[in-house]
């Protein structure tokens, strides 16, 4: 199902991301197995069920264990991070993403995410970029009102610098790594209005449009007119 943003003229509708090329879910249930296991997890026995079937099982019996365990202890980071960057569903991760945030603070969470897309490979790059979106601070406003409530807007705040450090190291990623899936993954949560980055940065930005508006892939072609349309 496509997202939507609610823009002058309307809703503007965007085409759901598709699948990796490659399908990583053994990979990703390496990860999920791990962090059942520390957070304490029963989980079904591998081979008992199909891939899918476990898969819901254990996010179910993991998730539970999470809640269970109230204050989460610091072994549980890194597994959170890393079940949470080879998630391949963009919805289902913020399961593994929003408790690492209350647990560790968003600005661990974050800055974490930046050292992946730097630092990792193409399927951890990708990943940071789907989890990158629900470390977001989401504002609140009282009724009737256009402005943020203070409490919002100093959570905000707080980790507002991390949000350029990361739109930089995206634009430079997107810009120069090729592969499909990094620049699928990485795009929808780029800056593409040109004031929004310093002045050395509006190269870059015209750059990545460009990559976009003339690349064969579909996606990225519909994803980027919707986005600075």
């Amino acid at each position: 199902m496509a997202d939507a943003e609610q823009g002058q003229d309307g809703p503007k509708l965007f085409a759901p991301l598709p699948d990796p090329s490659r399908d990583r879910r053994l990979v990703f249930h390496r990860h999920l197995a791990e962090l059942a296991r520390l957070a304490g997890a029963d989980l079904p026995a591998e081979g008992r069920l199909d891939g899918r079937e476990w898969e819901r099982h254990a996010r179910k019996r993991t998730r539970q264990a999470l809640s269970g365990l109230g204050e989460l202890p610091e072994r549980l980071f890194a597994p959170l991070l890393r079940a949470a960057v080879h998630d391949p569903n963009p919805s289902f991760n913020r399961q593994f993403v929003e408790p690492a945030v209350t647990a560790f603070g968003r600005r661990r969470v974050r800055t974490a995410l930046i050292s992946s897309l730097r630092t990792g490979s193409n399927e951890e790059r990708a990943g940071a970029a789907r989890a990158w979106y629900w470390t977001q601070v989401p504002l609140q406003y009282r009724a009737g009102s256009s402005e943020p409530t203070p409490e919002s807007r100093a959570e905000w705040e707080a980790t507002a610098e991390l949000d350029a450090e990361w739109q930089e190291a995206a634009l430079r990623e997107f810009v120069a790594n090729e592969e499909l899936d990094v620049r699928r993954c990485l795009l929808p949560g780029l800056w593409l209005d040109p004031r929004r980055h310093r002045a050395d940065l509006h190269d870059l930005v015209a750059e990545a449009v460009r990559i976009a508006r003339g690349h064969s892939d579909e996606y990225l072609r519909h994803r980027v007119e919707v986005q600075i349309g």
